[in-house]
């Protein structure tokens, strides 16, 4: 016993002074310290993957796992207020996350000193598509395919509302697929948290326009987490026609298509947009609803596929259905089975039990949802201290695996790292409409 001790406490020793810089030169990861190194299980070569308008994404290796990550960069953090609150606020609801059908965050880099704290490194889950890439490519989608995904996106979006957050950016880029379907909703750089039992005002310059409710396309100020619910319905009609079904080349013509849809709203379904939007709407004259050509999306559209799609495209969005109710849509009830079945990690099979293990809550709610308070506390503090703040969040997350990683300035991917930008350089995307 005692041999084994001390040959224990030898090995123990010894793999303080492994260290990962000799695990390749191209890594752009290293370990902060000495730590032991697993193999790696994917020698891919580091490279980037996504440019959005807030952050780089690029796909790396974890030298603790040797396992393929996503590592995102978010440069010029400090550049000014509200590029400070939108990086803290996305963090700390990414640190938050524990879902199937959310992407959440696994690591954060630690700067190595405060006074150079101006960018931040966050590793995330890897996937291997999103649901605009698979819509516009050959291959094909069943309505299997269809019910699994709406499903999941509805699934997520609960875990969100639940949480007291808007994701304001619901498109199929920001809906992560891997290779087993499961899909994760990704991109909180609009995201913010809300009051469920109030409509705050917020800006309106959010969502991207095919995917923008009415009440946002005709200036709303105040909105819920409807919003979101219309781009879920969006995306439901694109996954069945592969095509964009509101595919504008502005505001105006956007709302212009939903009304040849819909028919022309009453005024106590304008109620929340404004004067202008209102009159603009009025001035075209009565147009009736065309709620039939739904069915010629797909050849397999039925009749509770546009049943769906109608509660989820209300024009007013107090009549929208909420995420809650579109869960438990008939549609949707063959895509919860297939997910449950063998898809989700809360449902499980056990040796010798013939049947799979289902969780008691299917669709589960975030266990700690935001406070609309910590929403008005951070909007009252100067970027000053919105940054110590920050830099003490990021310093007391513990690492992953307790070993803290770095940037590697020696990799040969480093220089197209350190260089790459983001797509866009604005805090909001373009203006809608101004009534």
């Amino acid at each position: 016993m005692i041999l084994v001790a001390i040959i224990e406490s030898l090995i123990e020793y010894l793999r303080k002074f492994v260290w990962v810089a000799h695990v390749s030169s191209n890594a752009i990861l290293a370990a902060a310290q000495p730590f032991y190194q697993p193999p790696v299980q994917d020698s891919q070569p580091d490279r980037p993957i996504g440019y959005g308008a807030f952050g780089v994404v690029w796909s790396v290796t974890d030298p603790r796992s040797g396992k393929r990550v996503a590592l995102k960069k978010m440069p010029n953090v400090f550049q000014n207020l509200a590029s400070c609150k939108r990086v803290f606020r996305e963090i700390k609801m990414l640190s938050s996350f524990r879902h199937d059908n959310v992407l959440s965050l696994l690591d954060i880099l630690q700067p190595a000193n405060p006074s150079f704290f101006q960018e931040l490194y966050v590793l995330t889950e890897l996937m291997q598509s999103d649901l605009h890439k698979i819509i516009v490519s050959p291959q094909t989608l069943t309505i299997d395919h269809v019910k699994v995904f709406v499903y999941q996106i509805l699934r997520g979006l609960k875990y969100l509302h639940t949480a007291n957050i808007l994701h304001r950016d619901i498109k199929p880029g920001n809906l992560l697929v891997n290779s087993n379907c499961i899909l994760k909703i990704c991109d909180f750089g609009l995201a913010r948290t809300w009051d469920s039992r109030d409509r705050l005002n917020m800006t309106h310059e959010v969502v991207t326009q095919y995917y923008r409710a009415p009440e946002l396309l005709m200036g709303a100020r105040r909105y819920t987490g409807a919003v979101d619910i219309w781009s879920v319905g969006c995306i439901f009609a694109e996954l069945l026609q592969r095509k964009i079904l509101f595919q504008a080349a502005g505001p105006i013509e956007q709302l212009q298509m939903i009304i040849d849809l819909l028919g022309t709203p009453s005024q106590e379904a304008m109620k929340y947009a404004c004067e202008g939007a209102k009159n603009h709407v009025l001035r075209a004259g009565p147009r009736a609803p065309n709620l039939q050509s739904l069915y010629r999306l797909s050849q397999q559209t039925t009749d509770d596929a546009v049943d769906l799609l109608v509660k989820l495209l209300k024009f007013n969005p107090d009549e929208r259905i909420s995420v809650e109710e579109a869960l438990s849509h008939p549609y949707l009830e063959e895509g919860r089975l297939r997910f449950h079945s063998c898809m989700c990690s809360c449902c499980y099979t056990k040796a010798n039990v013939p049947s799979r293990i289902f969780s008691q809550e299917l669709d589960p709610k975030h266990e700690s949802p935001f406070d609309p308070k910590w929403e008005k506390d951070m909007s009252r503090l100067s970027m000053f201290e919105l940054r110590e703040k920050m830099y003490q969040f990021v310093m007391d997350r513990p690492a992953l695996y307790g070993v803290a990683l770095c940037i590697n300035p020696q990799s040969a991917a480093y220089k197209n790292f350190a260089s790459s930008s983001v797509a866009q350089a604005s805090e909001l995307p373009p203006s809608p409409q101004a009534w």
